[in-house]
Protein backbone atom coordinates (compact mmCIF):
# COMPACT_ATOMS: atom_id res chain seq x y z
CA UNK A 1 0.00 0.00 0.00
CA UNK A 2 1.30 3.62 -0.74
CA UNK A 3 1.67 6.24 2.16
CA UNK A 4 1.78 9.56 2.59
CA UNK A 5 4.38 11.00 4.96
CA UNK A 6 2.83 14.23 6.54
CA UNK A 7 3.90 17.07 8.99
CA UNK A 8 2.85 15.44 12.49
CA UNK A 9 1.60 19.31 13.31
CA UNK A 10 -0.40 18.95 9.93
CA UNK A 11 -1.96 15.83 12.09
CA UNK A 12 -3.22 17.69 14.90
CA UNK A 13 0.25 17.18 16.93
CA UNK A 14 1.24 19.91 18.99
CA UNK A 15 5.10 19.72 17.57
CA UNK A 16 5.68 23.25 16.04
CA UNK A 17 8.56 25.72 17.66
CA UNK A 18 5.48 27.17 19.83
CA UNK A 19 4.03 24.55 21.10
CA UNK A 20 1.55 24.22 18.81
CA UNK A 21 -0.34 22.27 16.31
CA UNK A 22 -1.29 23.64 12.37
CA UNK A 23 -4.26 20.94 11.94
CA UNK A 24 -5.30 20.38 8.56
CA UNK A 25 -8.93 19.49 7.82
CA UNK A 26 -10.00 17.82 4.73
CA UNK A 27 -12.03 14.99 3.77
CA UNK A 28 -9.47 13.35 1.94
CA UNK A 29 -6.31 13.58 4.89
CA UNK A 30 -9.18 12.60 7.13
CA UNK A 31 -9.85 8.92 4.69
CA UNK A 32 -6.19 8.29 3.93
CA UNK A 33 -5.46 8.71 7.78
CA UNK A 34 -8.74 6.14 8.39
CA UNK A 35 -7.11 3.58 5.49
CA UNK A 36 -3.80 3.68 7.36
CA UNK A 37 -1.90 5.49 4.52
CA UNK A 38 -1.13 8.71 6.64
CA UNK A 39 2.93 8.34 8.21
CA UNK A 40 2.53 11.22 10.44
CA UNK A 41 6.20 12.70 11.23
CA UNK A 42 7.92 16.26 12.49
CA UNK A 43 11.64 16.27 11.06
CA UNK A 44 12.88 19.07 13.58
CA UNK A 45 11.99 16.79 16.80
CA UNK A 46 13.55 13.85 14.81
CA UNK A 47 17.08 16.10 14.52
CA UNK A 48 16.37 16.33 18.26
CA UNK A 49 14.61 19.90 18.94
CA UNK A 50 12.37 20.04 21.81
CA UNK A 51 9.16 21.67 22.16
CA UNK A 52 8.85 24.74 22.51
CA UNK A 53 11.79 26.16 20.79
CA UNK A 54 12.88 29.06 19.04
CA UNK A 55 11.85 29.84 15.63
CA UNK A 56 14.22 29.09 13.64
CA UNK A 57 15.07 30.37 9.49
CA UNK A 58 17.32 29.79 6.28
CA UNK A 59 19.56 32.30 6.28
CA UNK A 60 18.04 34.99 3.56
CA UNK A 61 18.78 34.17 -0.06
CA UNK A 62 19.29 30.36 0.41
CA UNK A 63 17.07 27.00 0.96
CA UNK A 64 16.53 23.82 1.74
CA UNK A 65 19.20 22.80 -1.31
CA UNK A 66 21.76 24.97 -0.10
CA UNK A 67 21.69 23.92 3.20
CA UNK A 68 22.04 20.15 2.28
CA UNK A 69 25.01 21.47 0.06
CA UNK A 70 27.07 22.69 3.21
CA UNK A 71 26.67 26.49 1.79
CA UNK A 72 23.37 28.01 4.50
CA UNK A 73 22.78 27.37 7.51
CA UNK A 74 19.34 27.21 9.77
CA UNK A 75 19.72 29.58 12.72
CA UNK A 76 17.43 30.48 15.89
CA UNK A 77 16.44 33.78 16.33
CA UNK A 78 18.76 34.01 19.10
CA UNK A 79 21.35 33.74 16.38
CA UNK A 80 21.72 29.86 17.59
CA UNK A 81 23.21 27.25 14.94
CA UNK A 82 20.45 24.78 14.67
CA UNK A 83 21.97 23.52 11.35
CA UNK A 84 22.52 20.25 12.34
CA UNK A 85 19.24 19.25 13.64
CA UNK A 86 17.31 19.78 10.65
CA UNK A 87 19.95 18.06 8.44
CA UNK A 88 19.77 15.29 10.78
CA UNK A 89 15.47 15.55 11.14
CA UNK A 90 15.57 15.69 6.91
CA UNK A 91 17.54 12.15 6.69
CA UNK A 92 15.32 10.84 8.95
CA UNK A 93 12.25 11.79 6.73
CA UNK A 94 13.83 9.80 3.97
CA UNK A 95 14.60 7.14 6.20
CA UNK A 96 10.70 6.89 7.28
CA UNK A 97 9.32 7.49 3.38
CA UNK A 98 11.51 4.99 1.99
CA UNK A 99 10.92 2.38 4.91
CA UNK A 100 7.15 2.81 4.81
CA UNK A 101 6.55 3.21 0.99
CA UNK A 102 5.84 6.96 1.19
CA UNK A 103 5.99 7.90 -2.40
CA UNK A 104 4.47 11.49 -1.69
CA UNK A 105 4.00 13.81 1.21
CA UNK A 106 2.15 16.56 2.81
CA UNK A 107 4.23 19.22 4.63
CA UNK A 108 3.35 22.50 6.34
CA UNK A 109 3.83 25.56 4.57
CA UNK A 110 7.02 28.33 5.58
CA UNK A 111 9.10 25.98 8.16
CA UNK A 112 13.14 25.52 7.61
CA UNK A 113 12.06 22.25 7.35
CA UNK A 114 9.08 21.33 5.60
CA UNK A 115 8.42 24.71 3.58
CA UNK A 116 7.60 24.00 -0.33
CA UNK A 117 7.03 26.90 -1.71
CA UNK A 118 7.36 29.43 0.44
CA UNK A 119 9.53 30.25 3.61
CA UNK A 120 10.55 33.16 6.17
CA UNK A 121 13.02 35.91 5.25
CA UNK A 122 15.75 34.32 7.22
CA UNK A 123 16.15 38.00 8.87
CA UNK A 124 13.57 36.53 11.52
CA UNK A 125 10.80 39.81 11.04
CA UNK A 126 8.19 38.05 9.86
CA UNK A 127 8.30 38.09 5.84
CA UNK A 128 7.93 35.61 3.42
CA UNK A 129 9.55 34.49 0.42
CA UNK A 130 10.01 31.92 -2.33
CA UNK A 131 11.89 28.87 -1.61
CA UNK A 132 12.01 25.28 0.17
CA UNK A 133 13.02 23.84 3.22
CA UNK A 134 15.71 21.18 4.40
CA UNK A 135 13.32 18.15 4.76
CA UNK A 136 11.58 19.19 1.61
CA UNK A 137 14.58 19.23 -0.39
CA UNK A 138 15.61 15.90 0.85
CA UNK A 139 12.49 14.28 0.34
CA UNK A 140 12.56 15.67 -3.63
CA UNK A 141 15.98 14.67 -4.25
CA UNK A 142 15.34 11.25 -3.10
CA UNK A 143 12.33 11.10 -5.41
CA UNK A 144 9.41 11.79 -2.82
CA UNK A 145 6.66 13.96 -4.36
CA UNK A 146 6.18 16.87 -1.73
CA UNK A 147 3.02 18.87 -1.65
CA UNK A 148 1.40 21.94 0.44
CA UNK A 149 -1.56 22.23 2.38
CA UNK A 150 -3.07 24.04 -0.55
CA UNK A 151 -2.38 21.93 -3.09
CA UNK A 152 -3.98 18.53 -1.24
CA UNK A 153 -6.51 18.39 -4.19
CA UNK A 154 -3.68 18.35 -6.90
CA UNK A 155 -2.00 15.54 -4.50
CA UNK A 156 -5.84 13.84 -4.36
CA UNK A 157 -5.10 13.76 -8.02
CA UNK A 158 -1.49 12.17 -8.08
CA UNK A 159 -2.09 9.59 -5.90
CA UNK A 160 -5.02 8.52 -7.14
CA UNK A 161 -5.62 6.13 -4.10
Amino acid sequence: MSRLLVSACLMGQKVRYDGQAKTLLHTCLARWNSEGRVVPFCPELAGGLAVPRLPAEIEPEQDGDDVLAGQAKVVDRAGGDVTAAFLAGAAQAVKIAQSRGCSHALLTEASPSCGSSFLYSGHHNGMRRTGFGVTTAALRAAGVAVYAPHQIDALSLDCAW
